[in-house]
């Protein structure tokens, strides 16, 4: 059994603990996480070629523009931050209270228990882009760059972001490569003129890209996205299988651990704590969005520019983390400014909320969106343009803007945070609010 003392350490943080700038963030990240998860909750392979599903014309073109220039990359990279950031004060909070070695059992606890929520969210609420799995997996490395100071952390992001650019180039060389071979294909297909060996890969590629996107294939996707329980697990579980496969060692070091590490490195710095002066989040406002705006835009152009080829989107990817992080820092920066600010108050203490019930939140979004899409609700997959999967966005964000402080006023936790403090403690926690009762919920 524990002693009392080592049980006096091992408690959830309380609400006077809480940082307000962090809740308030984490509210809006996972509205705009909803944002850009949406298309794949309603559409089919609406990522890869907005022209394929979802229309783009009229304000459907103008959805997928203004979602991409300021979204993109950005919510999965602040939701990243926030993440590192969260364990990083988890665990410290225990270190300085004299844990000792309790604190790595307890913190690597929380990780295997995300884990399997991360599997619980894919395959149980059949989400095909599941994220947590991918955190629990970096949060086992995150451990060791905890006590670095905040120079060798943006350093060693930095170098992350450079593998993953790196990398992003050649893929970009061989796709350059493939292209001309397909052009090739084409052409002696065109002349009736047998395929020498060396381009029936690139046939067999060619192929497969034009059977994606064809009609067939959209009304068959369509068709079972819009089934049973079953029939969407179907489609979705090779999904998450092959996310799971590749992800780990192809993004998330380059896409995920490093925005882990300048999150720590940032609060460590106390510029997300919302206690730096106006003008500095300001700066962070003026170069994020006058650099990244700039790369994204121009990113955008030149896709369109080149009809959507799988080429122009390798050829956007080589400067893709440029865009993503120089935009994420530009929304730091306006949200800790509003943070800051003096008025909307009962808005911020419902986005607080809402930030505080973060995983109840991010489950929450697969349960209604399992409902309006698939067979076990409306079926509205591939029903409704792009632009009118934001009414699905739009309500959503307003339910949980009321429903969330509603919640917290009766309970200390939302229930996945409860479950989730009840099982890497490996002790029961109270969950209704009784008058002694402190606040505290979060992802931290």
């Amino acid at each position: 059994m524990e002693s009392t003392s080592q049980a006096n350490l091992l408690t959830p943080i309380q609400g006077n603990d809480r940082i307000a700038s962090l809740d308030i963030m984490r509210g809006f990240v996972l509205f705009g996480i909803l944002l850009m998860n949406i298309n794949a909750f309603g559409l089919y392979n609406a990522y890869n070629d907005p022209t394929v599903t979802g229309g783009f014309t009229g304000l459907n073109r103008l959805t997928w523009i203004s979602t991409n220039l300021f979204f993109e990359g950005t919510m999965r990279g602040l939701f990243s931050l926030l993440f590192g950031v969260g364990m990083f004060i988890f665990l410290d909070r225990l270190e300085k209270k004299g844990a000792g070695i309790t604190a790595a059992d307890v913190y690597f606890r929380r990780l295997i228990w995300l884990l399997f929520f991360g599997i619980l969210h894919g395959y149980i609420f059949l989400w095909p882009g599941e994220i947590l799995f991918d955190y629990a997996l970096m949060g086992f490395l995150v451990f060791s760059f905890r006590k670095l100071q905040p120079k060798r952390l943006i350093l060693y992001a930095s170098i992350l972001f450079l593998i993953g650019g790196t990398w992003n180039y050649f893929d970009y060389k061989a796709e350059k490569r493939l292209s001309a071979e397909i052009e090739q294909v084409e052409q002696l297909v065109a002349q009736e003129i047998a395929l020498p060996d060396s381009l029936k890969g690139a046939k067999e590629v060619m192929e497969k890209r034009a059977e994606e996107r064809s009609q067939e294939k959209i009304n068959e996707a369509n068709k079972k996205n819009q089934g049973g329980y079953f029939d969407v697990l179907a489609v979705r579980a090779p999904i998450n299988m092959e996310f799971e496969k590749m992800m780990f060692y192809r993004y998330n070091a380059w896409d995920v651990l490093s925005m882990m590490l300048l999150g720590i490195a940032l609060f460590k710095l106390n510029i997300l704590s919302a206690e730096k002066s106006s003008k500095t989040y300001w700066l962070m406002v003026l170069l994020g969005y006058g650099i990244g705006l700039t790369v994204n835009w121009l990113e955008i152009t030149h896709i369109m520019d080149n009809s959507f080829s799988p080429l122009a989107f390798y050829e956007a990817n080589i400067t893709y983390d440029v865009g993503r992080v120089a935009v994420s820092m530009g929304h730091v920066g306006l949200i800790l400014l509003f943070c800051q600010a003096n008025f909307l108050k009962g808005f911020k203490r419902s986005m607080a909320a809402v930030g505080k019930m973060a995983l109840t939140n991010y489950f929450m979004h697969s349960v209604i969106c399992m409902f309006v899409f698939t067979g076990m609700g409306f079926g509205l997959f591939g029903k409704l343009e792009r632009y009118e999967l934001l009414y699905v966005v739009f309500g959503t964000w307003i339910f949980q803007l009321i429903i969330s402080p509603i919640w917290l006023k009766y309970y200390l936790y939302g229930p996945m945070e409860w479950l989730w403090r009840c099982l890497s403690y490996q002790k029961r926690y109270p969950f209704r609010k009784t008058t002694t009762s402190s606040n505290s919920n979060s992802l931290e």
